[in-house]
């Protein structure tokens, strides 16, 4: 299995992705990159503390033995999940055993050496302690029946914010999507009653107060309440003078991760200390906001209030736009004021249905908008990559028509070059059907000279004018704002000489960017970056997706094969003549365009193509490595420039697809 850049993996970690650059080095020069072989086990059950463990790629069973020796699986483990922390900072023997599903390359830091780091870094030693202490807590009392929690504190504030029904989605969202534990734990102030009993519809149950207000922990199994929707919820009463009570939750917490993958705490709207030493024992902090400009800077205010006087890690910290209020702000001028990035919007609600709306009105787009939090939330989003390949792209219309018989859950997107163009149609929601119509545009050869306005050939000898006009007949005034999921478009920076990954703007400058190839288009200004081609750089850009903590990646590579490439590319070279100053004299005037064109169709552009197609092929076979499967149509017999052939092209992409399509639900469900 070849290796990956280890800086790019030290980057993905999350504990790491804060390191100074110093830190960073010291990172990189006490770890190293081991191959585990299928069913190799990494460490036992009873074993020593070895080392600290982060998955790149690959699959990880985590399990124990109970009292009678039965095998109990606690996690699957995948890319960036890292594990034997524990172990390592409790000095005590691994209470579970961890083995590779299938062939693994792990980072692995030897123990003395982790322990090495932790006291040169001790910020991060501390942010260790702070996220894993409640998990070395109370084992004596109540053995751990998973691998690993998250604890997701939703927040805002000011009243009002719609938290509750939010909490309330997300955990039932989270259920559906990675069919995992979750527990909602409603904190409910003094004097007031807890809502959410009647909106699972458990507070007939019981004739009793369902809400915890005993310090009493031993009481707590008895106040869990069971819903029919797959969810568990516990009622805790908070009292801001008793102190007891938020060091009572903190301790109850230490006994629910042994139980729940998520717990999910609908948190009072106080500006209390011992709220924020509550949010503090949190993974992630969800803040709800309306878009209305006073409320973002309560907002901001309280992001900086968490920041500077209680430590908390920006990246832990979540903005939720929720569009109860309408407001007339553009979304970038609400991260001017918030002065960072929104995690997520929510549109407005149809208060025909309230409460559970990710089940009773699954369409709306407020739970399309739960669906994408609660996949990203639960590490199983699934990122689709689109490679580059002029007519070969039309590959992809086939791959996307399978996607949506099947049904395959698609959470972000990513192309290059073609593959912008297509995963850009796709992703403001056009169908794999309308984009075949599109393409019916070029069902004629010489269509494609309605795209080519020639210039003089100082940076390229076409302007793209009419390229630019094409693409706004059928992308309009589109932005990155309006797409249905998350879309990254890649593009070369020329003066860099680095990837540019574009997700703001116009769509149509955007592609326009990643079409240009060098040499044949001028280059696209974008902004003030003079920007080529993305697939120079990233011919099929999975790292994008990689660096946004996405899981499962399908990448599709419609590039030929090296061998391919090099067998047209010498057939090519064999079509040239070098007769072109006689035959130049044979040619009146007028007849001069024409000859040009013929020359350029079958040879200057084919050569600069296939030429660069030999360097995208290999960089893409290093690309491919990043993505859990590769589909690869065949698409022997057929050219780059035959934009004529898209049904054909299509049918190759859609035979790909078919053929590997259990592969791909194995790794989506896994």
């Amino acid at each position: 299995m070849k290796l990956i850049s280890k800086d790019l993996i030290i980057r993905e970690i999350p504990i790491f992705a804060n390191l100074s650059a110093s830190q960073f080095n010291l990172i990189r020069e006490k770890s190293s990159i081991v191959e585990y072989k299928k069913n190799e086990i990494i460490y036992e059950e009873g074993s020593a503390p070895s080392a600290f463990y982060s998955l790149i790629l690959g699959r990880v069973v985590i399990y124990a033995f109970d009292s009678s020796g039965a095998k109990s699986i606690l996690e699957y483990l995948h890319r960036g999940k890292y594990f034997g922390i524990i172990s390592l900072l409790t000095n005590e023997p691994h209470s579970v055993t961890a083995q590779a599903i299938n062939d693994c390359l792990i980072l692995t830091i030897e123990k003395d050496d982790f322990a090495f780091i932790l006291k040169k870094i001790p910020s991060l030693a501390i942010d260790l302690s702070q996220t894993l202490s409640r998990r070395l807590k109370r084992k004596d009392i109540h053995r751990k029946t998973i691998f690993e929690s998250t604890i997701i504190s939703v927040f805002s504030s000011y009243s009002q914010a719609g938290k509750t029904i939010y909490s309330l989605n997300l955990a039932l969202s989270l259920q559906k999507e990675t069919h995992k534990s979750i527990i909602v734990l409603e904190i409910v102030p003094e004097g007031k009653s807890a809502s959410l009993p009647q909106k699972l519809e458990v507070d007939e149950r019981s004739g009793r107060d369902p809400i915890l207000r005993s310090d009493n922990l031993d009481l707590m199994k008895d106040f869990i309440l069971k819903s029919r929707f797959g969810i568990d919820l516990i009622c805790f009463g908070y009292n801001a003078d008793e102190g007891f009570g938020i060091k009572n939750l903190i301790g109850a917490l230490s006994l629910l991760v042994n139980d729940y993958h998520y717990l999910i705490l609908d948190m009072p709207s106080v500006m209390d200390p011992s709220i924020f030493n509550l949010l503090n024992q949190s993974d992630s902090i969800h803040i709800l906001t309306s878009p209305e400009p006073v409320d973002l800077r309560r907002t901001a205010n309280l992001v900086e209030r968490l920041k500077s006087g209680f430590n908390f890690q920006e990246d832990k910290i979540k903005i939720i736009i929720n569009e109860y209020k309408l407001s007339k702000l553009i979304y970038e001028e609400q991260i001017e004021i918030l002065g960072k990035n929104i995690f997520a919007t929510l549109p407005k609600i149809d208060f025909e249905f309230a409460d559970r709306i990710v089940l009773d009105n699954a369409t709306c787009e407020y739970a399309k908008a739960i669906r994408r939090i609660s996949r990203t939330v639960g590490d199983c989003q699934v990122g689709l990559v689109l490679g580059v390949g002029g007519a070969y792209g039309f590959c992809h219309i086939g791959v996307l028509r399978v996607i949506e018989k099947e049904r395959i859950p698609i959470d972000v997107i990513a192309g290059s070059s073609i593959g912008a163009l297509i995963a850009s149609l796709w992703a403001i929601g056009k169908s794999s059907d309308e984009i075949i119509e599109i393409t019916g545009e070029f069902k004629e050869p010489k269509r494609i000279w309605g795209l080519v306005d020639l210039t003089f050939p100082l940076l390229g000898f076409i302007k793209g004018n009419k390229l630019h006009k094409f693409l706004r007949k059928h992308l309009n005034n589109k932005t990155f704002y309006d797409t249905r999921l998350p879309l990254r478009i890649i593009a070369s920076d020329v003066k860099r000489k680095e990837p540019k990954v574009l997700d703001k703007g116009l769509l149509v400058d955007a592609i326009m960017a990643s079409c240009s190839m060098p040499g044949v288009f001028t280059p696209f200004k974008f902004k003030e970056e003079t920007l080529f081609d993305g697939g120079i750089i990233n011919p099929l850009p999975t790292e994008p997706l990689f660096k946004m903590g996405v899981k499962k990646i399908i990448a599709v590579n419609v590039t030929p094969s090296r061998e391919d490439i090099l067998r047209q590319y010498d057939k090519l070279k064999e079509q040239i003549t070098v007769k072109l100053p006689q035959d130049l004299r044979k040619k009146r005037w007028p007849d001069l365009r024409r000859y040009f064109k013929d020359t350029f169709k079958t040879n200057i552009l084919n050569i600069i193509f296939s030429s660069v197609e030999i360097l995208q092929s290999e960089v893409a076979q290093k690309e491919a490595l990043l993505a859990d499967i590769v589909l690869h149509p065949d698409t022997s017999g057929l050219n780059w420039l035959e934009l004529h052939k898209a049904q054909e092209f299509a049918k190759r992409g859609e035979e790909e697809a078919l053929k590997k399509l259990d592969k791909i639900w194995q790794i989506i469900n896994e």
